[in-house]
């Protein structure tokens, strides 16, 4: 019996529980990752051997290690099974919280923080959240864990020190054990089994295809972004923990800054969302925000001393940083083809994190050479590079990806489907993946006749 997709359809319940549990496991394992960022340099003072150099390699050393072996992984899941991967992965990363929380020394953190980046499960529970979805939901479902990562970061930011402050950075490190413990239950309990294991285009990096992701400059101006983006952030919480201690606020009492700031940074950016998106004025806002991001850093380099400035500061920063982290991934969608969208996302992933790991490394650096001052100064200079390549970059198309599968489309009347889709207004173009039986389709949502696109999908399933 043939099955007849429908685009306005809702996830199924087992499409939901795949895409929920998923999401909570990418979003434990990003928590365990982010809960250090705001305390480990205040903290260090009782790890022996620390020094602002490796302490910066502590914070940010994952980055190096999750960069190198994502696409490894994911490519892995491919030929094993995702599940077992995504375990061996979890597991890994268990293992370096442990190592960290066990330490004395910033040598064993080091150990711990490279331990767990190469716990690199990201690529994997993608292709498994493509598995597990039909075609039609895919895109849904990638958002869903999208926002998952941003709600972890925000809840991050501000739960690290408190539990720092009770148990110190020791117990940041069980706690994050416990968690990636916990989602190892999940997939082995929780999340459903794959009937099949597919490559999926919009969802996978394809080796062969990343010279052509690597030709496009457009992609390219974007992962230069990103990795600069988190470059910045890391560099930039070596010394901001410190400064806001130094400014008068108890270690523990942190979060007070970090929770308005997130919250209010947040409601702040959506009208500009809504503007770079509803209004199609994605590259102003775009600019409009590493611009912001450029001015934050240049106020914290020159305005640091008190602790209005540090917080007016960060505000300032986190309204740039958050409608970046928003829109970077959309751009990224609305550039890349849709067969290409998997392989754009894993050379974005490995520039973001390459980032972290490089600002980690020389704002540790800078801070004991010449202060936290300077630790702001690089991330301005940075923010000014990044300024000049964005104002380069092409408008983008506002199109969405949509897929289709045609496994059920008789092959003769593939060509002729093909054809009538592209006469559906609001459809700019198309893609067909043979060998995976998907259309990928690009498609302008406020013009698309869905109506229309779901006649012809009926009549070619059913004929």
């Amino acid at each position: 019996m043939t099955h007849v997709q429908d685009i306005t359809s809702s996830m199924s319940s087992l499409e939901r529980r795949a895409t929920l549990s998923l999401s909570s496991i990418y979003a434990l394992r990003m928590l365990g990752l982010f809960m250090i960022l705001p305390v480990l340099s205040l903290f260090a003072e009782t790890l022996e051997d620390a020094t602002p150099l490796l302490i910066g390699l502590a914070i940010s050393i994952y980055g190096l290690t999750q960069a190198l072996l994502q696409i490894p992984f994911g490519l892995l899941s491919d030929r094993f099974g995702r599940k077992k991967i995504i375990i061996i992965g979890l597991i890994l990363f268990t293992s370096g919280s442990i190592v960290a929380a066990l330490s004395t020394s910033i040598y064993g953190v080091l150990i711990g923080r490279a331990l767990q980046g190469s716990g690199a499960i990201a690529a994997a529970i993608m292709a498994l959240v493509a598995d597990l979805t039909d075609e039609v939901h895919r895109t849904k479902a990638m958002a869903m864990i999208g926002a998952s990562i941003g709600v972890s970061f925000g809840v991050a930011m501000t739960i690290g020190p408190i539990i720092a402050g009770f148990a110190g950075v020791q117990g940041v490190f069980w706690l994050t054990a416990m968690l990636s413990f916990l989602a190892i239950f999940v997939v082995l309990f929780i999340v459903p089994n794959p009937t099949q294991l597919k490559v999926h285009r919009d969802a996978e990096l394809d080796p062969k295809q990343f010279i052509n992701v690597l030709k496009n400059k457009d992609l390219l101006r974007l992962d230069y972004g990103i990795f600069i983006l988190h470059l910045i952030l890391t560099a930039s919480f070596i010394v901001v923990p410190l400064l806001l201690r130094d400014a008068g606020l108890l270690a523990k009492d942190h979060w007070m800054v970090y929770l308005p700031v997130l919250v209010l940074s947040m409601a702040m950016i959506v009208p500009f969302v809504i503007i770079a998106e509803k209004k199609r004025k994605m590259k102003v806002v775009f600019i409009g925000a590493v611009a912001t991001v450029l001015l934050a850093d240049l106020a914290l380099y020159y305005f640091d001393n008190t602790l209005w400035y540090l917080i007016a500061g960060l505000g300032l920063f986190f309204c740039g940083f958050n409608l970046l982290e928003a829109t970077l991934p959309s751009l990224i969608s609305k550039t890349a083809p849709g067969n290409l969208k998997g392989t754009a996302m894993g050379a974005y992933s490995s520039s973001q994190f390459m980032g972290a790991f490089v600002g980690g490394s020389i704002g540790g650096w800078i801070y004991g050479e010449w202060g936290a001052n300077y630790v702001f100064l690089l991330c301005a200079v940075a923010a000014s590079t990044w300024l000049i390549v964005a104002l380069f970059m092409n408008a983008p198309q506002y199109l969405a990806n949509l897929l289709v599968s045609t496994e059920d489309i008789a092959e003769e009347h593939i060509a002729g489907f093909m054809t009538a889709v592209l006469e559906v207004k609001g459809v700019a173009s198309h893609i067909l993946q043979a060998n995976e039986q998907v259309l990928y389709i690009k498609v302008d949502n406020s013009q698309l006749d869905k109506e229309r696109l779901q006649a012809i999908i009926t009549q070619h399933t059913e004929g």
